[in-house]
C-alpha cells in the first residue's frame, strides 16, 4: 500500500506497525545508475534507460493467478507495486516515466478504483507518466524521453543460468537499441547497497528472527515441519506486513535437515518432528521486494544432547570466525576455506576426524561435510545478481568452492549471508570412505553414531562496512541462549502489533 512519511512524500508501508519505505530509495537508485552510467564514457548523449516490469502470471491455463511478485530491476528502479509497468530514466537528466497499463472502465467492478497517471505520479513520485500503448509515440514526440539509444537489460543470471528480461514493446523497431551497457552496471549498482536498502533489509531481518524464535518457543515434538512453517509465514505477514517470503521455506528434522533444499514439493515439510530430532529451519520473508535470508538450528525438545552440541559449537565457531574476518579487501573464497578450516578442526578435536587439517583440506574433505558454498549476496533476489559478472572473479572449480554462488573481493555495501554447516548425508560419507586420500582421516565407529543425525546449519545476513561486519541477524545462538528462549512463552501477535503502532 501506499502512504506519506512525515512531510507528505510518498512511501510504502503495510500499516502503523510496519516500516515506512519512501520512495527516495528508488530515486537514488536511479540517481546511482545514472551516474554509473554517465563515468563509463561510452553511453551517447540521450541514452535512455527502459525496464519492463513484471507481469501476472496465470497457473496453467486457468484464469487464477500466481500471488505477484515484481521483477527484481525493476523493482529497484521503481519500486512499483503493480504488472504490466515499464519505466524509462533519462541517463543525462536522470528524468524518469512510468507507463501505465490501460484497462476498460468496467475493470473497475472487478479490480477496484482503476488508477490515472497522475494518481501514479504522486504514488511512486516520477516526473511522468503514460500508457503502456503510448511507449513508442511518447519516445518519438516527448523531448524528455527521445532516445539517441535505448539500453535494455539483457544479461544471465549466473545463479539460476536464465537470461535477465529485455524490454519489449509495439513500436521498438524504429529506435537504436543496446543490450550490453546496461545489465553489468546495474548488477553492480544492485550489489552495494545504500543506506535506505539497508534499512528495508534490516527491517526483514527482524522480522524473520522474531518469528524464528516464535518458532522455538512453540515446538513440541509431535509437531508436523509444516506447523513450524505456518507459524513462521503467521508471524511475517501478521506481524510484519510481509506478504511473500524470500524462497521456499526448509523445515528438515532429524534426517531431513541433511537435504539441502528441502521442502520442494516432493518433500513438502511433512514429517512429524521427534522427541532428540535435531531441527534445521531456514526461512526468510521478504518486504517491499528486499529479502532475508536465515537459518535456525534447534532441539525439538529444547535440550541438546553432547552429539548435537559438538556440532552444533563447530558450525557455530566456523559462522563466528568468518563474521569476525569480514571487512573490505577480504576474498569470499577465503573465507569459505577459513569456514572449512574451524569445523574440520573442531570436528577431530571432538574425535569424529583424526589427522592434519591442512591435509584435509587439500584433500577436499570439507566438501564432505559442507557441500554448499558459504553464502551469496542477497538483496532483492535471496541469491542476489553481481556473483560473477565478467570483470569479477569467475567460479573457482574444486570441490565445495565450486558451489559458491560469488568469488569477489568484499566491498563495503555488500550484503551476503554466512551459513556455515555440517551435515552427516549417507552418500557423501560412503564416496569419502572409498576414497583412499579422504579415508584415512575418518573415524569410522563414531562417525556411525551420527548415521541419521541430519545437519546444522547457522545462517546470518551480514552487511560490509567500512571496517568489519554488521550482523543483521537477531536470534539466540548459543546453545545456553537457545535452551533458555526455548523454555519461554511465545508473545501474543495481537500486543506485538499493538505496541508497535503506538511507537
Amino acid at each position: 500500500m501506499a502512504s506519506s512519511a512525515a512531510g507528505g512524500k510518498p512511501c510504502y508501508d503495510m500499516g502503523p506497525h510496519t516500516l515506512q519505505v519512501p520512495m527516495d530509495l528508488f530515486a537514488e537508485n536511479r540517481r546511482r545508475l545514472c551516474a554509473r552510467l554517465r563515468r563509463r564514457g561510452d553511453v551517447p548523449r540521450g541514452a535512455v534507460v527502459l525496464l519492463q516490469g513484471g507481469d501476472g502470471v496465470s497457473v496453467y491455463d486457468s484464469d487464477i493467478e500466481y500471488n505477484f511478485r515484481q521483477e527484481a530491476y525493476f523493482q529497484w528502479a521503481f519500486g512499483v507495486q503493480e504488472p504490466g509497468f515499464y519505466g524509462a530514466i533519462h541517463v543525462d537528466s536522470g528524468a524518469s516515466a512510468l507507463f501505465m497499463p490501460r484497462f476498460p472502465a468496467e475493470y473497475a467492478v472487478w479490480m477496484g478504483k482503476l488508477r490515472d497517471p497522475d494518481d501514479v505520479r504522486k504514488r511512486y513520485d516520477v516526473n511522468r507518466v503514460f500508457y503502456a500503448d503510448e511507449i513508442a509515440s511518447v519516445m518519438e514526440s516527448t523531448l524528455e524521453f527521445r532516445p539517441s539509444v535505448l539500453l535494455l537489460l539483457h544479461g544471465i543470471n549466473t545463479d539460476s543460468n536464465l537470461i535477465a528480461r529485455e524490454a519489449v514493446f509495439d513500436g521498438i523497431s524504429k529506435f537504436k537499441v543496446d543490450k550490453v551497457i546496461l545489465f553489468p552496471e546495474i548488477a553492480e549498482c544492485r550489489v552495494i547497497k545504500t543506506p535506505m536498502e539497508l534499512e528495508v533489509i534490516r527491517y526483514t531481518n527482524k522480522i524473520s528472527s522474531e518469528a524464528h524464535i516464535q518458532i522455538m518457543q512453540k515446538m513440541k515434538p509431535g509437531m508436523k515441519e509444516y506447523q513450524a512453517e505456518a507459524t513462521f509465514l503467521e508471524y511475517c505477514y501478521y506481524v510484519g506486513g510481509c506478504r511473500h517470503v524470500s524462497y521456499t521455506c526448509i523445515c528438515g528434522s532429524g534426517e531431513n535437515g541433511a537435504i539441502l533444499h528441502y521442502g520442494h514439493a516432493a518433500a513438502p515439510n511433512d514429517k512429524t518432528i521427534h522427541d532428540g530430532d535435531m531441527c534445521l529451519f531456514d526461512m526468510g520473508c521478504s518486504y517491499n521486494g528486499y529479502t532475508s535470508d536465515i537459518t535456525c538450528s534447534f532441539p525439538a525438545n529444547g535440550v541438546f544432547t553432547p552429539e548435537q552440541k559438538i556440532i552444533y559449537n563447530a558450525v557455530l565457531k566456523a559462522n563466528r570466525a568468518v563474521i569476525a574476518a569480514m571487512k573490505p579487501g577480504v576474498s569470499w573464497v577465503d573465507m569459505h576455506v577459513l569456514a572449512n578450516r574451524v569445523l574440520l578442526q573442531e570436528l577431530t578435536d571432538n574425535g569424529l576426524l583424526q589427522g592434519d587439517v591442512d591435509d584435509m583440506l587439500k584433500a577436499d574433505l570439507g566438501a564432505i561435510f559442507q557441500p554448499h558454498g558459504l553464502g551469496h549476496l542477497m538483496g532483492l533476489d535471496v541469491h542476489d545478481v553481481g556473483g560473477y559478472l565478467p570483470d569479477q572473479p569467475q567460479r573457482p572449480s574444486a570441490p565445495g568452492l565450486k558451489s559458491l554462488r560469488t568469488a569477489r573481493v568484499l566491498q563495503a555495501g555488500m550484503v551476503l549471508t554466512v551459513e556455515p554447516g555440517c551435515y552427516f548425508i549417507e552418500p557423501l560419507l560412503e564416496a569419502a570412505k572409498a576414497n583412499e586420500r579422504q579415508n584415512k582421516f575418518l573415524v569410522h565407529d563414531v562417525l556411525q553414531r551420527y548415521k541419521n543425525f541430519g545437519g546444522v546449519r547457522i545462517e546470518d545476513d551480514v552487511v560490509v562496512t567500512e571496517t568489519g561486519a554488521e550482523n543483521l541477524t537477531q536470534v539466540p545462538r548459543t546453545v545456553e541462549e537457545i535452551e533458555k528462549v526455548m523454555k519461554t512463552e511465545a508473545s501474543n501477535l495481537n500486543e506485538i502489533c499493538t505496541s508497535r503502532s503506538s511507537k
